[in-house]
């Protein structure tokens, strides 16, 4: 059970962390942190809690990297619903607190987005649904490879929560401007359930791409990084 709660630790804070930074920080006036400052959020959450939670839990904090993990021969099947459900619920959690803060503040409409992830009319830059499908698959394609030759045995011991963590930072500041980078159904669910409308109604290619992202990447690092007696859990 402690790895569960871990887990919806975890993503809560992801989702708080990076969501929050959006909503909250990004355009605040004279001192928006950005784009720039949004990636940096995201990667910064993936990072503390890599070196909080990971120890227990392993810190996924996403279903596609989940399942990307158990198609990579890392993660046992029958733990995937438990973790998803954690992730999922902790996202929610999440999405609820940024709300209650962001909803405080005098002409604040979710219509505004709330940092939800979306296509054609809903991407920031006016992106296409095909170009959010393929960015969406790519991305989350790199951040499994990233995240399983990070922790491969054979990698430096103890730097993998800074690879994965930068990994991100990097994916969002490809992929904002297109979808407002999912790359993690639990974190794109955690807001556009509040949202409701077009952003539940987009909701599913951000579950669809990242799972099919995370499995691509796991059968392409157990093909490049496959060596004789190479541990797997």
């Amino acid at each position: 059970m402690n790895k569960y709660i871990a887990e919806l630790i975890g993503t809560f804070w992801l989702v708080l962390g990076g969501c929050g930074s959006a909503v909250l920080a990004a355009a605040f006036p004279d001192v928006g942190i950005g784009l720039l400052g949004v990636s940096f959020a995201f990667g910064l959450t993936v990072l503390t809690m890599a070196y909080a939670i990971g120890h227990i839990s392993g810190c996924h904090l996403n279903p596609a990297v989940s399942v990307g993990l158990w198609a990579g021969g890392r993660f046992p099947a029958n733990q995937l619903l438990p973790y998803i459900s954690a992730q999922v619920i902790g996202a929610v959690v999440a999405g609820g607190v940024l709300y209650l803060i962001a909803s405080g503040k005098a002409g604040f409409e979710l219509s505004a987005g709330f940092a939800s992830n979306g296509y054609g009319a809903h991407s920031p830059g006016g992106y296409s649904m095909l170009a959010a499908l393929v960015v969406e698959v790519v991305m989350t394609m790199m951040f499994l490879i990233i995240i399983l030759g990070a922790t491969d045995n054979r990698a430096p011991k103890g730097f993998a929560p800074i690879a994965i963590g930068l990994g991100l930072t990097l994916i969002h500041l490809i992929s904002i401007p297109v979808t407002n980078t999912s790359v993690n159904p639990a974190r794109s669910t955690g807001v556009a359930l509040y949202v409701g409308d077009w952003a539940v109604s987009q909701l599913w290619l951000f579950w669809v791409a990242p799972i099919v992202g995370g499995v691509l990447g796991a059968i392409i690092y157990r093909f490049v990084g496959n060596e004789k007696g190479q541990d797997t859990e």
